[in-house]
């Protein structure tokens, strides 16, 4: 019996990729995101799968649980979930639109927890996997990209805590951690002028790194050599060290 997954975040970057890595495993998909026109073309590619669409911004309150309703009335069950919708902003928190700031942490945060929640049925009946994409950004705070960091640091607690309270449900919960990414999250996050993003790491490269994390039940991905070496390193550190350091990579560059 074919199994299905939903992704957020699935017409770009790691959401993306992990999408069509599923399609290649014959996975049937519901595919979450903004960009319909995205959304559509990857389901034209994929003929042989069942492919649904569903067009909804999760940094609106509400949307997630509109996404289950959604799936529920079409009459299908989720057996593997992937929370990868997500986004960045750059620059001094005072001087950020709050409004932004806000739709970040329900995007990074509420909307995860919401479709982690309502889909908790379905995975436990089909020993389901979880997936939620953090970031390297969650093992230390983040000067000038502050509530971004903070976000990501709630999602690996999270999956953490998650992982541990569902052992032995026959449901596994993978935290992905990747460290910058070449995807079009730097653009969105107005990063290209910080030290950060000076070097990312192929996109799909991280997506097969959490791919395999996910299908063997692991409970923490770090992808790439150095960024685990950071995290780690983040974890020995105090924590205003790790802040400082985060702070040179971090802080733009005067134009």
């Amino acid at each position: 019996m074919k199994k299905t997954a939903l992704v957020t975040g699935a017409s770009s970057g790691i959401g993306n990729a992990l999408a069509e890595r599923l399609a290649t495993d014959h996975y049937d998909l519901i595919l979450v995101a903004r960009s319909k026109e995205k959304m559509e073309a990857m389901k034209a590619a994929w003929p042989a799968l069942s492919v649904t669409v569903i067009t909804k911004d999760l940094s609106k309150p509400g949307a997630a649980k509109e996404v289950y309703d959604e799936v529920k009335q079409i009459g299908l069950n989720v057996d593997l979930l992937i929370n990868d919708a997500g986004f960045g902003l750059v620059g001094a928190f005072q001087s950020l639109p709050i409004e932004r700031q806000s739709n970040m942490i329900q995007l990074n945060c509420t909307a995860l927890t919401e479709l982690t929640y309502y889909f908790l049925p379905d995975l436990r009946s089909s020993s389901g996997k979880i997936m939620n994409v953090a970031s390297t950004a969650a093992y230390q705070p983040g000067p000038f990209m502050a509530v971004y960091f903070a976000s990501k640091a709630y999602v690996l607690s999270l999956s953490e805590a998650l992982s541990e309270e569902l052992s032995g449900s026959g449901v596994t919960v993978t935290a992905l951690c990747p460290g910058p990414t070449h995807t079009q999250f730097g653009a969105v996050a107005h990063a290209e002028n910080i030290k950060m993003f000076s070097h990312t790491m192929d996109v799909a490269a991280v997506a097969s790194i959490g791919y395999r994390a996910l299908m063997k039940g692991k409970q923490v991905a770090i992808t790439g050599s150095l960024n685990y070496a950071g995290a780690i390193a983040a974890k020995l550190l105090p924590r205003n060290w790790g802040a400082k350091a985060v702070r040179m990579v971090t802080k733009p560059k005067k134009k």
